[in-house]
């Protein structure tokens, strides 16, 4: 065995409002030869995700926050080149939380390993295989308790949640799903290939007025992303006995003060409406049951996918921040080596 340096980037400081490239460093770290029961990963992809915001800043939180000149943790994909484990062997596919380095080495319990799909890049299983959409799996059965002939409507349809959720409704037996994005052409992507019956561009009018019209008979799931004046729209459209999933509130992760809260609140009393937040990691446990419906609902060609990928470990900040930004159609990735 040889040493090998790792590429990684570090949160370098806490932002106030929006990060920028003095928020992270680069450095170098090197590893010797493996401990007992260590494996060696070299990544392919990498993952960026909006809740990586809310863990840079130092408050309570589902999740610690990250800490100061340590290395950006979150979801990753590589295959094990050195191994000193009998359970992860050389050559092994492994998913961890060891986030944005090219390179990571470390016990081998800490990695998952997976299987490989024909024709299916490694990515996938860090969006619409993976967190991504079994999040989007778990917010409409398990909190939405989406039933069939449900109407949905869908904030931040465009991203990498937002496009499972669109689909995954459709399947379940929604009768109309409804999302929001932020430009005409992920609008058009919305309708003609993620199964929204229709989109609107939040840029061009009130959120309120656009989905007023696009919501003749009301909404019974609510699925938000973004908060905001999009959570409003929407509890103005609930019908009786409606649900809302909240999570995640993008629109108010960079605020540096705070934001008032909706003005019709009212709406979840006289309506009866049923509002719940949720983070993945309190269902891991329906982890199997998504994974069983959504491989049957990929091989039979049911689901499409994007994905926004930048290359190279180093532009994992920028992808991050383009993100944040609306810059990706789908999951957006870090290919960690150079493409093929």
């Amino acid at each position: 065995m040889t040493d090998v340096v790792s590429t990684q980037v570090q949160l370098a400081a806490r932002p106030t409002g929006w990060p920028d490239a003095d928020t992270f460093r680069t450095v170098h770290v090197t590893y010797g030869d493996l401990a007992p029961g260590q494996v060696r990963v070299v990544n392919e992809f990498v993952s960026v995700d909006p809740y990586m915001r809310g863990r840079m800043n130092d408050v309570r939180s589902y999740t610690p926050p990250y800490a100061l000149g340590e290395t950006m943790t979150g979801g990753a994909i590589g295959r094990v080149v050195e191994s000193a484990s009998d359970d992860v062997p050389v050559g092994a596919v492994v998913q961890h939380q060891y986030g944005w380095r090219d390179v990571v080495q470390e016990d081998a319990k800490g990695f998952q390993v997976v299987p490989e799909i024909p024709g299916v890049p490694l990515s996938l299983r860090l969006g619409m295989l993976g967190m991504t959409g079994m999040t989007a799996y778990v917010g409409l059965t398990a909190i939405a308790g989406l039933r069939e002939g449900d109407t949905v409507f869908v904030s931040g349809a465009a991203g990498a949640v937002g496009t499972a959720v669109g689909q995954v409704a459709r399947l379940l037996g929604a009768s109309r799903v409804v999302g929001s994005a932020g430009s005409a052409e992920k609008v058009e992507l919305l309708t003609s290939k993620y199964g929204y019956d229709a989109a609107l561009n939040y840029k061009d009018a009130p959120v309120r007025e656009q989905l007023r019209d696009l919501t003749p008979d009301g909404i019974d799931v609510f699925f938000d992303n973004v908060g905001g004046d999009h959570l409003e729209a929407a509890l103005d459209r609930m019908n009786d006995g409606g649900r809302l999933a909240l999570c995640g509130a993008i629109a108010q992760y960079n605020d540096t003060t705070r934001t008032p809260g909706p003005d019709n609140l009212g709406n979840v009393v006289t309506r009866g409406l049923t509002i719940q937040g949720f983070t993945l990691p309190s269902y891991l446990h329906l982890g199997a049951e998504f994974q069983a419906r959504m491989t049957e609902w990929f091989t039979a060609g049911k689901i499409a996918w994007d994905e926004t990928v930048v290359d190279g470990i180093e532009n994992a900040p920028q992808a991050f921040l383009d993100m944040m930004r609306g810059g990706n159609i789908g999951k957006m990735v870090v290919r960690v080596g150079a493409p093929a």
